[in-house]
């Protein structure tokens, strides 16, 4: 996962960012060796994904 800006982060602030996305890719890393699903957000819309994610109409996300 890599998050674009305009706007020029302090090093400070990008040293935080940096961590964040480190610590979210491993998450989601983990949660597929697992085999668990995970809930992301996509396109303005939450979205699961994973080999057993529920299908949308088992598990409506609002």
């Amino acid at each position: 996962m890599k998050i674009t800006s305009k706007v020029k982060l302090s090093e400070e602030g990008q040293v935080m960012l940096d961590s964040l996305q480190k610590a979210v890719t491993q998450a989601l890393e983990k949660k597929r060796r697992l085999g668990q699903y995970a809930v992301v957000w996509r396109d303005g819309k939450a979205v699961m994904i994973g080999e057993d994610a529920p299908k949308v109409s088992e598990n409506p996300v609002s």
